[in-house]
Order: structure tokens, then C-alpha cells, then sequence
């Protein structure tokens, strides 16, 4: 089995999204800049994800709160 294949993300996949998008953007986003985040701004985000396979049309403000909500907390996991 090949140890660089990542399974496909989709939109219920909160946890993983918001792993792949702190490892993009690190620290440069805070607890109150990831909810300040206009949803349109992380929606392009989050298509443009590695390994993501969900649709834009498949997307909704529901999915865009919780991705919004697990990356902040695996920003507060990585602050020591």
C-alpha cells in the first residue's frame, strides 16, 4: 500500500479539512480570524484542498460553520 495515498475528503469530513487547512495556513489564522472568514472565501479554500472530492454545490452554510468550528479547534491544539 502506498504511504502517500490520502483517502478523499468530503464535506462531512470536518476534522480533516480543517487539519489540511491549518497545515496550509499555520498560525497566520487565530481563533477570532478563522471566524471572521467570510464563508465564500472558505468555500474556494477548501475546494482547492488536496484530496477534496466534494462539489460546490454539495456545500452549505452548515458544513462551512463546522469546518469552521473544528479548525478552530485544531488551531487551540497546536498552541502550547
Amino acid at each position: 500500500m502506498n504511504k502517500n495515498y490520502e483517502p478523499p475528503i468530503h464535506w462531512n469530513d470536518y476534522e480533516d479539512i480543517a487539519m489540511a487547512l491549518y497545515e496550509k495556513f499555520g498560525d497566520d489564522f487565530t481563533e477570532s480570524k478563522i471566524y471572521r472568514i467570510r464563508f465564500t472565501e472558505l468555500l474556494e479554500w477548501v475546494l482547492s484542498l488536496p484530496n477534496f472530492e466534494g462539489k460546490r454545490e454539495e456545500a452549505n452554510e452548515g458544513h462551512l460553520e463546522q469546518i469552521q468550528a473544528a479548525w478552530v479547534y485544531e488551531w487551540r491544539d497546536n498552541q502550547d
